[in-house]
């Protein structure tokens, strides 16, 4: 590619010329966004998976769309590797990997979440620079028409594939507890997938779900009756340090929440009260190493930006205001817990996207 830098002093060719061509990069990936959100809401993705290679005629027919549209939107599919295209036969396909992130919504790597999310960010943008200037925060049910939707759909695959197989048995006598029966708190539990995961795979015991969003728990609780775990679930409206601190609970459970507490000392030392003696408070949270430069990855590039846009405003929005940040780190979420009382801390479980830390006082 060429450049300009030839003429200016001091300015690296190579360096300049690999810049613009990560800046091409970025800026393909910023407009597949929209690309990949539209595909995924009109059925592309599934007719694909569907019925198999396909030209634009043919899957346009299937989908009900307009051809012309279709075929540019396939050709920036194939452009962008989301779609494999075959010239001989003008015809497009997924490939089973592509269908594991664009068509598959249980796989582990489903991404369409991450697109949601994306867009979620973008429509909070001028709230989030207004708070730039004042340094105030917005609060969760303010940053936007439906990040809530989005975050949930984002960590569902998350919890889908690790939950129950592996970060439950992680936990030190956890899981018998579970299929024996026991009382489970999940607070700032969301839209409630982490809830009823757990609760379809424990019958015997009792899970309630606890978030101050109101509109997330009436999602919830849809999702409970969709999965037919009315029985042992029940969904709360009320801040983390608004839930009964009564040292009934064998388990709490804190899923991608503590960072974007206010106050999470305060809701950490909350947590010591609702657990029995030799309860288990389990914090899920982004994987983080504790430095910025441990972190200067494309995980930590995603989780520094959605921290920008939406954990440090919704913490600032909340008393105190700690604003621990997605990327807060495990050196600094155990300070929290320490502070709070809790004496053992470990991480019991990870994968490239969260790590998994158990306390107990």
């Amino acid at each position: 590619m060429g450049s300009a830098a030839t003429i200016q002093p001091g300015i690296d060719d190579d360096k300049l010329n690999s810049l613009v061509h990560q800046m091409l990069g970025d800026l393909g990936g910023a407009a597949s966004v929209t690309m990949v959100r539209m595909g995924d809401a009109l059925g592309l993705y599934r007719a694909l998976r569907e019925n198999g290679p396909m030209t634009s005629a043919e899957l346009a027919r299937a989908a009900r769309v307009d051809e012309r549209y279709l075929r540019e939107w396939l050709s920036h599919q194939a452009a962008s590797n989301y779609l494999a295209y075959d010239p001989e036969s003008g015809r497009f396909a997924l490939t089973p990997e592509q269908a594991m992130i664009f068509a598959e919504d249980d796989s582990p790597v489903n991404m369409l979440g991450a697109f949601d999310l994306m867009a979620a960010m973008q429509q909070s943008h001028p709230k989030v620079e207004a708070a730039f200037r004042s340094g105030e925060g917005v609060a969760w049910g303010d940053l936007s028409g439906c990040l809530w939707c989005a975050t949930a759909r984002f960590f569902r695959p998350g919890y889908h594939n690790n939950l129950v197989q592996s970060w439950l048995p992680a936990l030190e006598e956890v899981k018998a507890k579970l299929e024996n029966g026991a009382e489970v708190a999940d607070v700032g539990c969301g839209a409630g997938w982490s809830t009823v995961i757990m609760a379809k795979a424990f019958p015997n015991s009792r899970f309630t779900g606890y978030d101050y969003h109101p509109p997330s728990i009436e999602s919830a609780r849809e999702h409970a009756r969709e999965h037919g775990v009315e029985a042992n679930t029940r969904f709360e409206v009320a801040q983390a340090t608004g839930t009964p601190a009564d040292g009934r609970f064998d388990l709490v459970t804190f899923f991608d929440c503590l960072h974007d507490m206010g106050d999470p000392v305060s809701a950490a030392a909350h947590v010591r009260r609702m657990l029995k003696p030799d309860g288990s408070w389990m914090v899920v949270e982004p994987m983080a190493g504790d430095r910025l430069e441990d972190n200067l990855n494309p995980v930590g590039r995603l989780y520094y930006a959605g921290s920008t846009m939406i954990c440090i405003p919704t913490s600032k929005s909340q008393e105190v205001g700690m604003a621990l940040g997605a990327q807060a780190g495990e050196t600094r979420l155990r300070e929290v817990m320490g502070k709070a009382g809790f004496g053992r801390v470990r991480r019991a479980a990870e994968t490239p996207f969260n790590m998994v830390l158990e306390a107990r006082p």
